[in-house]
């Protein structure tokens, strides 16, 4: 009869270099196939023709449907370009631009628009995003390092451009809502901008809404375009509480865009859930409308 025999323990460093090699094919917290790696530059981009295309299919009844605030989808199509308006004054170092009210400085361009027909609407607001880009692109680099400041919000330009692209799908959305169409998914590589941008603000979120109390969360967020963060929220005593909250990446960010709340969302919490509760409903904070 043979003896049980234990299995090798593993040599010293065999754990390490095993790990490391792991480490090489997926960075932790990523998903596998993870999304290629595009520019801030290339997200607002995509955004734009995606946001283009739903325009090119909209019906003139389409374009007078109610969909936002006071506004049908042609107010709202005016809405963005007088954003686009603005993102240009900013670029072009127009310090007004930095504390103009998203929604107030952009409601002349809105009523301008209620006059002309959907397809000059829709030619005017393609022709101030190709110019956002075209500015965006001289630029160069360099810029891209630097912040700029517009409707209240300081940030470096790459990230500003993916807060862009955040607001055009958000919007696309609502558009098609209006349409009854069905609701359409960033590609997983601007998702994951989307996503990232997101968590890494939610510190902002949080000191915003003015919760109490530090907290360590512990964010997956799952499906393509997802990941994993680990961000402190609030400041002070006591020593911080953790929880981990587990939600899919798409749903998070239209939490974010504040078209849905936590009760929508399918969420794992390991820790207080009232604590996880609160940083969800603060996310909401972010959204721009």
């Amino acid at each position: 009869m043979t003896a049980d025999r234990e299995p090798p323990a593993l040599s010293l460093g065999l754990r390490e270099r095993v790990l490391a090699a792991s480490l090489r094919v997926r960075a932790a917290g990523r998903p596998v196939p993870d999304a290629p790696e595009i520019s801030a530059v290339e997200a607002y981009s995509r955004a734009a023709s995606a946001f283009y295309a739903v325009l090119c299919f909209l019906s003139d009844d389409d374009w007078r449907t109610p969909v936002l605030r006071d506004l049908d989808v042609q107010g709202l199509v005016g809405h963005l370009i007088g954003v686009e308006n603005d993102m240009q004054r900013a670029l072009e170092g127009d310090p007004e631009a930095a504390d103009a009210s998203h929604v107030e400085s952009t409601q002349a361009a809105a009523i301008d628009q209620a006059a002309r027909p959907p397809d000059q609407t829709r030619t005017d607001w393609r022709r101030a995003a190709d110019r956002t880009l075209d500015l965006v692109r001289s630029a160069g680099s360099e810029a891209q390092r630097g912040q700029v400041a517009v409707h209240g919000i300081r940030l470096p330009l790459s990230a500003l451009l993916v807060v862009r692209a955040f607001e055009l799908w958000t919007h696309e959305n609502d558009i098609r809502q209006a349409a009854g169409w069905a609701a359409s998914v960033p590609d997983p590589s601007t998702l994951r901008l989307m996503t990232d941008l997101a968590a890494g603000l939610l510190p902002h979120a949080v000191a915003q809404v003015g919760l109490p109390g530090p907290l360590d969360v512990h964010l997956v967020l799952t499906g393509p375009g997802g990941g994993t963060w680990d961000v402190t929220v609030g400041s002070g005593p006591p020593a911080p509480a953790a929880v981990s909250i587990v939600t899919d990446a798409v749903g998070f960010c239209r939490l974010v865009a504040n078209r849905v709340t936590a009760a929508d969302l399918d969420v794992h919490v390991t820790g207080d859930p009232q604590r996880a509760a609160e940083v969800l409903a603060a996310a909401t904070a972010l959204a721009l409308d």
